[in-house]
């Protein structure tokens, strides 16, 4: 269980990581000019960032070092 976890946890992570970097290029090459693009890609990282953060998380509570410790 927490194997699968960690790999979770890192998918999303590097996921996250895939996302912000798209984001920044986008920016840059200042093809996006209405920035609805850039707000997608924003709230896909956020999105991202809350389930890695969710699974660090459960990790921690599954791991037997829950949250009271």
């Amino acid at each position: 269980m927490n194997a699968l976890l960690i790999a979770l946890i890192v998918l999303f992570a590097l996921g996250t990581a895939f996302v912000l970097i798209k984001g920044i290029v986008t920016m840059a090459q200042g093809k996006d000019i209405s920035g609805q693009q850039s707000n997608k890609l924003m709230s896909m990282r956020v999105t991202l960032q809350m389930l890695t953060i969710a699974l660090v998380i459960i990790l921690f509570i599954v791991g037997g070092r829950g949250l009271s410790n």
